[in-house]
């Protein structure tokens, strides 16, 4: 084992390898968050609480149906996103016109109501969730041992967010998407239907969500706090990349996390507040984030 910077290499490498693996956490909340915004113009609070529902989702197809993680990678996104589908059509379609404020609080409500049911029903305590047969054990790279789920969970985040950025931003699709965001009216007159493209949206982004929850679930328990204990972190990650920039909430996620990763090596102390201090720092020099649009 050698040293770099008087730390132990692999001291310093395990927390880089957390800092990944937070930072594609991030990443993938940030930018669905990024995704709602840029469509919806609403600040979608309920994003953690969805998150956990993914987890949840995950984890009682497991035990009361038997379906592993490969097939919760797959459904519980549409069925989360689904269900989000359901909350624009009920509740967000009539604050999207108004001031930010109104989301934010409709859907900070949303998010108590959902936590909530789901401490009554399974408690506080967390529930754990194995990782697949397939990626159980790990890898000696010699400098640090390299479990093969988490390396699973760093490159399966990657590719998420680049396929996501190239439909947006190469892509017809994404086209019409921006499009909608600036002149509706504009969008309508071809033909496309604009409230089932922004719904569509919304239960992307939450999709998206629900997708980071299944990935987390066999790394952290299952439990109805853990959307709230990511939140937070989530929206500095948003507001430091630019509200409703797709490369800023990649890019600003997998940057931040690998900080907050390197800060608990050499700085413990500051490890919990450090993105806080980054976010402030960015507002004072460019109030859009490090990719926003300027007006």
């Amino acid at each position: 084992m050698f040293e770099i910077f008087g730390v132990p290499s692999q001291a310093l490498f395990g927390q880089l390898l957390i800092g990944l693996i937070n930072g594609s956490f991030y990443a993938l909340l940030s930018l669905g968050l990024a995704v709602i915004f840029g469509m919806l113009n609403v600040i979608n609070f309920t994003h953690g609480a969805q998150y956990m529902m993914g987890a949840f989702a995950a984890y009682l197809l497991l035990q009361y149906l038997g379906l592993n993680y490969w097939v919760a990678l797959v459904v519980v996104p549409l069925l989360v996103g689904a269900s989000g589908m359901l909350v624009e059509r009920l509740f967000l379609q009539y604050v999207r016109q108004l001031d930010h404020l109104y989301g934010l609080i409709l859907t900070f409500g949303l998010a108590l109501v959902i936590e909530g049911l789901f401490r009554n029903y399974f408690g506080s305590s967390g529930e754990p969730y194995q990782p697949p047969d397939l990626l159980q054990g790990g890898q000696n790279l010699g400098f640090m041992f390299l479990p093969n789920y988490r390396a699973w969970v760093i490159v399966f985040s990657l590719v998420v967010c680049f396929v996501t950025w190239f439909v947006i931003e190469r892509t017809r699709l994404g086209s019409y998407l921006r499009a909608a965001t600036e002149n509706p009216a504009l969008v309508r007159a071809f033909g496309i239907n604009v409230p089932r493209m922004v719904t569509l949206t919304y239960g992307f982004g939450v999709g998206l969500a629900a997708l980071a929850g299944v990935m987390a679930a066999p790394i952290y328990n299952v439990s109805p706090q853990m959307g709230s204990d990511v939140i937070i972190v989530v929206f500095a990650v948003v507001v430091i990349g630019g509200m409703g920039s797709i490369l800023g909430a990649i890019i600003t996620g997998f940057a931040l996390g690998i900080i907050e990763g390197l800060t608990k090596v050499f700085f413990p102390e500051a490890s919990s507040t450090v993105i806080f201090v980054i976010m402030a720092i960015v507002l004072l020099i460019r109030p859009t984030g490090l990719f926003g649009r300027t007006a």
